[in-house]
């Protein structure tokens, strides 16, 4: 099998040699390999300035990452038996970790897979592909995902993700096999949740705060709890189901409010369960006003920070909402405080929250940082792939 070539300029194989994937557009000599030679999603030999062969990756040239290097094998093609075996050491993991299936079974780069994405929801699957190398495979996708999970009943494309544009990739939201049902039922942490699948978030659940949420348990026994970007309630219902007196829910989204309330019913905890529909920061601004105070509150906020240019912008975003919640804190309340911004470092985070304290003139304390759950693997050389932080603080004052 033959395969293009696709050449780096000199030097600009050290990040590839030290074990990243991703190839930028400025990173290719296109004098001697135009990308204008290349079709979308095609597979090409990763060439150094020297001639030396570095594996394969496919190639998109209309992406600002131009190539995503999927094997140092140049024997090794994207096709159903390489796709098979990288499932099947993904699988392997999930099953040790967790005794019930639901779960992320494919987190991308770091299950070698790179562009792919798959949750599981027992019998139900959600694909969500952003890349044209693993769009073009789509049809072997499915397939593979049949043959190590048989007793898939459905399998539904979420293939609405904005980094589809990016690769000139069309957005659409489809079956990929059968029909799945529009709302999914799951557990996570002995709770039941309802998540949509067709109109919800992402893939429509968030399995990465999993064993943060479970930390939430230990906080909220007796309290009341403000969960703000509450979406369908995984937190908040988790902190009734958990012990909590009184839990409010702030989402703008109606749809999600009204999800929460089903949660609530779902969990028999309803009676504990108030939800506030508006902006997240003018709801805080409205309860500063009414001088509410929670002893616990939970801020897990989308990302303020998408693209790198957003940094600054972002980082205020973050200090204002985390501001807002420290003032609504009773004496040693507890902040869980949230970010999955891949641009924000664990120190941005970190100091922007010591920046809102002092603003703010209340002194915290960490007691706890929190990740990604571990079926969201993190790939040693690929830093973007550890995106998810979360901090717990308290507030030192009697």
């Amino acid at each position: 099998m033959s395969f293009k070539i696709c050449r780096l300029k000199k030097n600009e194989d050290k990040r590839l040699r030290a074990g990243h994937v991703w190839i930028y557009s400025n990173e290719i000599d296109t004098q001697v390999t135009p990308l204008k030679n290349f079709a979308m999603g095609e597979t090409v030999i990763i060439e150094a300035h020297d001639k030396k062969p570095l594996g394969l990756a496919y190639i998109n040239p209309h992406s600002l990452i131009t190539a995503r290097l999927f094997t140092r094998d140049l024997n090794e093609p994207l096709d159903l038996k390489f796709l098979l075996k990288h499932m099947q050491i993904a699988l392997a993991l999930r099953e040790e970790l967790y005794n019930k299936p639901y779960y992320r079974l494919i987190f991308g780069e770091s299950d070698g897979l790179p562009g792919l994405v798959v949750d599981r929801y027992n019998d139900i699957l959600v694909i969500q592909i952003t890349t044209a190398g693993m769009d073009n495979k789509t049809a072997l996708i499915i397939d593979a995902l049949q043959i190590i999970l048989p007793s898939i009943q459905s399998i539904l494309l979420r293939n609405d993700s904005p980094a589809r544009l990016q690769e000139h990739l069309s957005q659409e939201i489809k079956a990929g096999l059968n029909t799945p049902p529009e709302n999914v039922l799951l557990e996570e942490n002995n709770t039941f949740f309802y998540a949509p699948l067709w109109t919800g978030q992402k893939t429509g659940w968030f399995y990465d705060h999993r064993l943060n949420r479970l930390r939430l348990h230990s906080y909220v026994h007796g309290k009341h709890v403000l969960d703000v970007f509450s979406y369908l309630g995984g937190w908040g219902i988790q902190a009734a189901c958990a012990g909590a007196e009184q839990v409010i829910c702030i989402d703008s989204s109606k749809l999600s409010n009204k999800a929460i309330s089903e949660n609530a019913q779902l969990n028999k905890v309803h009676h504990k369960i108030k939800t506030i529909e508006e902006d997240a920061f003018v709801a805080l601004k409205n309860l500063i006003a009414a001088e509410k105070k929670f002893d616990v509150i939970i801020l897990d906020p989308p990302a303020f920070v998408k693209k790198k240019k957003d940094k600054k912008e972002g980082l205020l975003a973050y200090q204002r909402i985390n501001e807002a919640a420290m003032k609504l804190l009773t004496p040693q309340g507890v902040l869980i405080t949230c970010s999955c911004s891949m641009h924000v470092s664990n120190e941005d985070f970190l100091d922007l929250l010591r920046r809102a304290s002092l603003h703010c003139k209340i002194p915290f304390q960490m007691i706890e940082r929190g990740s990604q759950a571990p079926d969201h693997p993190i790939h040693l050389a690929i830093p973007e792939t550890d995106y998810l932080k979360m901090i717990i603080l308290r507030k030192r004052g009697i």
